[in-house]
């Protein structure tokens, strides 16, 4: 058995503060969306990728991939954003077993009220405290992790 490849000092402290910041950036962004919209992060996500959607509707295992939730968690979410109103789920007519997620006029509205106070919060605590060429490395350094562990399934 090989010796662990050990952290040395400087990147221990960024791995750390990787964790820990972003641990706290995803609690701010959590309680201000539940403090304003009642919406989580993940429920706001969901919200956010099926905006995006071609006729705001996805494919229930497309949308776990997307929103980065398992399909139990997913699953889960759309359950309560359904009792709000926000999202409706239907059968696939061509699949039995696949199940569609629509973003209701509801939920659009909701997804746009909650969109302009979010995009403050990302802007006040990440966007804006972050020079922008560290931004740029940061974006580069995260498609490359999500390259890697997409490669790694």
């Amino acid at each position: 058995m090989s010796e662990p490849r050990w952290l040395d000092a400087d990147q221990q402290r960024d791995w750390r503060a990787f964790v820990d910041g972003s641990i706290r950036l995803h609690d701010v962004m959590d309680r201000d969306l539940k403090t304003r919209h009642g919406l989580s992060e993940s429920e706001y996500e969901i919200l956010v990728r099926l905006s995006e959607a071609p006729g705001r509707c996805l494919r229930m295992a497309e949308l776990a991939e997307h929103a980065s939730q398992s399909r139990s968690r997913l699953s889960h979410t759309c359950t309560r954003l359904e009792a709000k109103g926000l999202v409706r789920r239907e059968s696939c007519p061509n699949d039995k077993r696949g199940v569609f997620a629509h973003l209701t006029e509801e939920g659009f509205a909701a997804l746009e009220r909650a969109a302009r106070d979010h995009v403050e919060t990302v802007r006040d605590f990440f966007i804006d405290v972050i020079d922008p060429e560290d931004l740029k490395a940061i974006g580069r350094a995260f498609r490359a992790v999500t390259e890697r562990i997409a490669q790694s399934r």
